[in-house]
């Protein structure tokens, strides 16, 4: 029979750690030996014996005095593949082609990546649910796409390494990318009122309104009172994001103040609204300009082309994958990197009707 040795504490503290890393809830830096004492409530002199253990073992590495040590991701400081899961917006995100070329550009970088079977609308964009959900998944980390505030800032305060694609992640200390709609999104609406379009409606999602306007739509309705317009509820209506609910808001809007150019935030959303238009007999653009706030690729068998905004999803997946080499390698990265977007005028924008 071999010898038995238990482990006394400080050893036991060693192995909580080191679990602690190759699990990936620490990386980066190493909490400080006081801070670490009473969260596993020991002798701080247990701890730093602790800490020189794993120092030894190469998993720590000592920045100086007062400085908190670094920590690697392996012994020979070599960044392991992660396990990385992408939170989608809806199910319909899956056929998406940048999302799919994410998805292979992560795994080429050797990172074992894939969708989540549930996505945010599966979850009700409900946080509890979210973090559920997120409990009994093994991953490493998390690309979230299209979250609300309420469940990006609960990810953003998790010890995991999280990245927000798109949603309302300008509130929000957390790595992110997208597109930059703003000078784009400007350009558009001094364009429609430059037709004569006074009466502009934006359709955008429940997150994207509540709890409050996001960043893009508080600057169309500043955008609309600078030109003049007063804007309320009209402009940015709540609308229910169910089967029928676009269509019971399109009923209510044009049967009482008929808007001359609406903006819709996805493709699937346009051609719902293409759709209406056609029963109703509204022809777009000589009663109705529309524009889709966000590209598809269906849109160039559109003739006339769609009128929308583009940009290029490349540079978005490069940080992405910079971002997960990096939380692989213990480096945490909560920078916010955008790339600018294009309005692609198309052929569905026209004069306000009756100008």
């Amino acid at each position: 029979m071999q010898s038995f040795h238990p482990k006394n504490v400080a050893e036991q503290v060693a192995e909580h750690l080191r679990s602690e890393i190759a699990s990936r809830r620490l990386f980066g830096e190493m909490p400080g030996i006081h801070q670490l004492a009473a969260k596993l409530s020991v002798n701080h002199k247990t701890v730093k014996t602790a800490l020189g253990t794993l120092e030894k073992e190469g998993l720590l590495v000592p920045q100086g005095p007062g400085k908190r040590r670094k920590i690697e991701n392996s012994p020979r400081g070599k960044p392991r593949g992660m396990r990385i899961v992408i939170l989608l917006y809806e199910p319909s995100d899956r056929e998406v082609h940048y999302l799919n070329r994410l998805e292979h550009e992560l795994q080429a970088a050797k990172h074992d990546c894939f969708f989540a079977e549930r996505t945010l609308t599966d979850l009700k964009m409900d946080v509890t649910r979210v973090a559920a959900y997120v409990a009994e998944t093994e991953a490493d980390a998390w690309v979230v796409v299209a979250g609300s505030q309420p469940i990006l800032q609960w990810f953003a305060a998790q010890d995991f390494p999280a990245f927000a694609l798109f949603g309302r992640s300008m509130e929000v200390s957390i790595a992110k990318t997208g597109p930059k709609k703003a000078p784009a999104q400007t350009k558009l609406i001094r364009q429609l009122y430059e037709l004569g379009h006074r009466r502009i409606v934006l359709l955008s999602r429940e997150e994207r309104r509540k709890p409050e306007p996001g960043f893009l739509e508080k600057l169309f309705l500043n955008e609309l009172e600078s030109l003049g317009i007063r804007t309320g509820s009209y402009n940015l209506p709540d609308w229910p994001e169910r089967p029928g609910g676009l269509q019971e808001t399109l009923d209510h809007i044009f049967r009482h103040t008929p808007p001359t150019a609406i903006l819709i935030p996805t493709a699937p959303l346009f051609f719902a609204l293409f759709q209406y238009a056609a029963r109703k007999g509204i022809k777009i653009p000589e009663d109705l300009s529309v524009v889709c706030m966000d590209p598809d690729p269906a849109y160039q068998w559109c003739q006339p082309q769609i009128s929308h905004i583009t940009y290029d999803s490349q540079p978005w997946i490069r940080r992405i994958v910079r971002w997960a080499n990096h939380a692989a390698s213990g480096r945490e990265d909560r920078r916010g990197i955008f790339y600018p977007g294009k309005l692609v005028e198309g052929g569905t924008i026209g004069p306000a009707k009756g100008l």
